[in-house]
């Protein structure tokens, strides 16, 4: 762990890619730069280990093999991207070993609604069945774990059901894994009481950590203290910058700032794994890895 027993995560991967120039329009998104530049994936890695986290998430959270190949690859073409991105995260990862920082690669296991590449995970309810589901998520979360990564994050999780059915293939692959709901105030995307929500989690085997991801960040707080108590599991939080999605527009909108203040408030409250998502980026990454060397030990 880095400082005082707390993980310190990367931020945005979309942001940070926008940021370099990287053109990210298409149903694809930042997995298209699997196939096309898979170098500035690695380079965006690169500048999250050297602001401050140790965990970098890969960049598979809307890479899907029906995606891919809609996109034009054979299955065994989807499946080699998919597996390369855990591949780029280890080799940023493996070539900064020896420094003495514990580094983990967490291989992103984005919701369905994700690769509808409509705004869905901002909503759930997609009208699928759980076997749907689960076959949607099952090949994928198989290839991830082929590759090799230290644990698997399912991020941006809107509804209940569809986190039943993550839960379910989470707990079956042998790897530690986290659970992260995105949230509007007390309830789910989809509408669900979060303490409903987060206690799919307990008693799970490899369960980490529950808690909230690209959620405002006054949502933190009550969200990860329901989190603890209905799971028994430490929190996660990494919230985006405080804007709302605009779908249509495919681009970020309204007001947003990103305050670190509040991370000595999220660890006092249960969260041990800690950064953020979009919107947020290395600076930001470096003040809440400033913020986090100022905790006391979690009791």
């Amino acid at each position: 762990m880095d400082d005082h027993g707390i993980r310190v995560l990367d931020g945005g991967l979309s942001n940070a890619l926008a940021e370099r120039g990287l053109d990210l329009s298409g149903g694809l998104w930042t997995a298209r730069l699997l196939l096309d530049a898979p170098g500035e994936i690695a380079a965006v890695h690169r500048a999250y280990f050297a602001a401050g986290a140790s965990v970098a998430t890969t960049a598979s959270y809307q890479a899907s093999l029906d995606g891919f190949v809609d996109a034009g690859m054979t299955r065994g073409e989807a499946e080699t991207a998919i597996r390369a991105s855990v591949g780029l995260a280890r080799e940023v990862r493996d070539g900064l070993a020896g420094d003495g920082v514990d580094r983990l690669v967490a291989a992103s296991v984005g919701p369905y609604g994700a690769v509808l590449a409509d705004g869905s995970e901002y909503r759930g309810r997609y009208g699928l069945s759980r076997a749907a589901l689960r076959d949607f998520h099952a090949p994928r979360i198989d290839l991830l774990v082929s590759a090799g990564p230290d644990l698997l994050a399912a991020e941006t999780v809107p509804d209940l059901e569809e986190a039943e059915v993550l839960v379910e293939l989470l707990a079956e692959t042998g790897l530690p894994w986290w659970l992260s709901f995105t949230v509007a105030g007390d309830r789910t995307r989809a509408g669900q009481p979060l303490a409903d929500a987060f206690a799919v989690a307990a008693g799970r085997p490899g369960a980490l950590a529950v808690g909230v991801n690209c959620c405002a960040p006054e949502d933190v707080l009550p969200a990860v203290r329901t989190a603890v108590a209905a799971s028994g599991l430490p929190a996660i939080a990494y919230p985006n910058r405080g804007e709302t999605w605009d779908a249509l527009a495919r681009a970020w909108v309204g007001a947003g700032a990103f305050d670190p203040a509040p991370v000595a408030e999220w660890v006092a409250a249960g969260v041990t794994w800690v950064g953020g998502c979009c919107r947020v980026g290395p600076e930001d990454i470096t003040a809440i890895a400033a913020a986090v060397a100022g905790q006391p030990e979690p009791e």
